[in-house]
Protein backbone atom coordinates (compact mmCIF):
# COMPACT_ATOMS: atom_id res chain seq x y z
CA UNK A 1 0.00 0.00 0.00
CA UNK A 2 1.04 3.41 -1.06
CA UNK A 3 1.73 6.20 1.98
CA UNK A 4 -0.64 8.88 1.67
CA UNK A 5 0.32 12.22 0.29
CA UNK A 6 -2.47 14.89 0.53
CA UNK A 7 -0.43 17.75 0.09
CA UNK A 8 1.97 16.45 -3.13
CA UNK A 9 -1.49 15.61 -4.55
CA UNK A 10 -3.06 19.20 -3.50
CA UNK A 11 0.22 20.53 -5.08
CA UNK A 12 0.29 18.39 -8.23
CA UNK A 13 -3.40 19.33 -8.55
CA UNK A 14 -2.48 23.15 -8.14
CA UNK A 15 0.07 22.88 -10.84
CA UNK A 16 -2.13 21.34 -13.38
CA UNK A 17 -5.07 23.44 -13.01
CA UNK A 18 -2.47 26.71 -12.21
CA UNK A 19 -0.31 26.06 -15.44
CA UNK A 20 -3.33 24.94 -18.12
CA UNK A 21 -5.03 28.02 -17.20
CA UNK A 22 -2.72 30.27 -16.97
CA UNK A 23 -1.45 29.27 -20.74
CA UNK A 24 -5.15 30.64 -21.77
CA UNK A 25 -4.37 33.88 -19.95
CA UNK A 26 -0.88 34.61 -21.34
CA UNK A 27 -2.88 33.54 -25.14
CA UNK A 28 -5.29 36.73 -24.03
CA UNK A 29 -2.72 39.17 -22.87
CA UNK A 30 -0.94 39.07 -26.15
CA UNK A 31 -3.95 38.75 -28.05
CA UNK A 32 -6.53 40.87 -26.58
CA UNK A 33 -10.04 40.05 -25.05
CA UNK A 34 -12.08 41.60 -27.77
CA UNK A 35 -14.18 37.97 -28.82
CA UNK A 36 -14.99 38.10 -25.38
CA UNK A 37 -16.20 41.49 -24.96
CA UNK A 38 -18.62 40.90 -28.45
CA UNK A 39 -19.52 37.97 -26.47
CA UNK A 40 -20.85 39.77 -23.67
CA UNK A 41 -22.18 42.67 -25.62
CA UNK A 42 -24.50 40.10 -27.20
CA UNK A 43 -25.42 38.85 -23.83
CA UNK A 44 -26.50 42.56 -23.29
CA UNK A 45 -23.74 43.22 -20.54
CA UNK A 46 -21.11 45.63 -20.79
CA UNK A 47 -18.01 44.49 -23.14
CA UNK A 48 -15.51 45.86 -20.79
CA UNK A 49 -16.33 43.42 -18.09
CA UNK A 50 -14.36 40.88 -20.75
CA UNK A 51 -11.48 42.46 -18.90
CA UNK A 52 -12.40 40.23 -16.22
CA UNK A 53 -11.00 37.52 -18.16
CA UNK A 54 -7.43 38.55 -17.12
CA UNK A 55 -8.06 37.97 -13.52
CA UNK A 56 -9.74 34.51 -13.77
CA UNK A 57 -7.03 33.25 -15.72
CA UNK A 58 -3.72 34.99 -15.03
CA UNK A 59 -3.98 36.33 -11.30
CA UNK A 60 -6.42 33.87 -9.64
CA UNK A 61 -3.86 30.59 -11.59
CA UNK A 62 -1.33 32.13 -9.83
CA UNK A 63 -2.64 32.79 -6.85
CA UNK A 64 -3.41 28.74 -7.17
CA UNK A 65 -0.05 28.00 -8.06
CA UNK A 66 2.03 30.01 -5.69
CA UNK A 67 -0.70 29.53 -2.88
CA UNK A 68 -1.33 33.08 -1.75
CA UNK A 69 -4.50 32.90 -1.25
CA UNK A 70 -5.36 30.16 -2.90
CA UNK A 71 -8.83 29.18 -2.04
CA UNK A 72 -9.78 32.81 -3.26
CA UNK A 73 -7.94 31.82 -6.81
CA UNK A 74 -10.08 28.73 -6.99
CA UNK A 75 -13.68 30.80 -6.73
CA UNK A 76 -12.28 33.35 -9.28
CA UNK A 77 -11.76 30.05 -11.48
CA UNK A 78 -14.93 29.04 -10.43
CA UNK A 79 -16.73 31.81 -11.29
CA UNK A 80 -15.00 32.29 -14.55
CA UNK A 81 -15.91 28.19 -15.75
CA UNK A 82 -19.50 28.88 -14.66
CA UNK A 83 -19.19 32.63 -17.02
CA UNK A 84 -17.62 30.74 -20.12
CA UNK A 85 -20.02 27.76 -19.67
CA UNK A 86 -23.09 30.16 -19.56
CA UNK A 87 -21.88 32.37 -22.45
CA UNK A 88 -20.12 30.04 -24.88
CA UNK A 89 -20.88 26.05 -23.98
CA UNK A 90 -24.81 25.64 -22.85
CA UNK A 91 -25.67 24.17 -27.00
CA UNK A 92 -23.12 21.60 -26.01
CA UNK A 93 -23.91 20.49 -22.59
CA UNK A 94 -25.36 17.25 -24.05
CA UNK A 95 -23.08 16.68 -26.86
CA UNK A 96 -20.39 14.31 -27.86
CA UNK A 97 -17.12 15.35 -29.46
CA UNK A 98 -17.21 14.15 -33.00
CA UNK A 99 -13.62 13.62 -33.52
CA UNK A 100 -12.93 11.46 -29.98
CA UNK A 101 -16.51 10.66 -28.87
CA UNK A 102 -15.71 12.07 -25.24
CA UNK A 103 -18.00 14.88 -23.60
CA UNK A 104 -17.52 17.79 -25.23
CA UNK A 105 -17.29 20.06 -22.10
CA UNK A 106 -14.82 17.44 -20.97
CA UNK A 107 -11.84 20.35 -20.28
CA UNK A 108 -13.90 22.93 -19.07
CA UNK A 109 -15.92 20.34 -16.49
CA UNK A 110 -12.49 19.23 -15.71
CA UNK A 111 -11.04 22.55 -14.70
CA UNK A 112 -14.44 23.97 -12.85
CA UNK A 113 -14.40 20.53 -10.75
CA UNK A 114 -10.81 20.71 -10.13
CA UNK A 115 -11.06 23.87 -8.75
CA UNK A 116 -13.69 23.40 -6.74
CA UNK A 117 -11.61 20.51 -5.49
CA UNK A 118 -9.10 23.11 -4.30
CA UNK A 119 -11.93 25.43 -2.63
CA UNK A 120 -13.35 22.63 -0.49
CA UNK A 121 -9.75 20.76 0.37
CA UNK A 122 -7.41 23.97 0.62
CA UNK A 123 -4.36 24.64 -0.78
CA UNK A 124 -2.09 21.96 1.20
CA UNK A 125 1.23 22.52 2.95
CA UNK A 126 3.76 23.70 0.06
CA UNK A 127 2.43 27.33 -0.67
CA UNK A 128 4.17 30.48 -0.24
CA UNK A 129 1.16 32.15 1.84
CA UNK A 130 0.41 31.37 5.66
CA UNK A 131 -3.29 32.89 4.66
CA UNK A 132 -6.10 31.07 6.47
CA UNK A 133 -7.85 31.45 2.50
CA UNK A 134 -5.34 28.76 1.69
Amino acid sequence: MLPKCEDGSKLILRLVLGLLILFHGTWKLQHGVGFIGDMLVKHGLPGALGYLVYIGEVVAPLMIILGILGRLGALIIVVNMLTALALVHTSQFFTANPQTGGYALELQFMYLFSALSLLASGMGRFVIGGSRLN
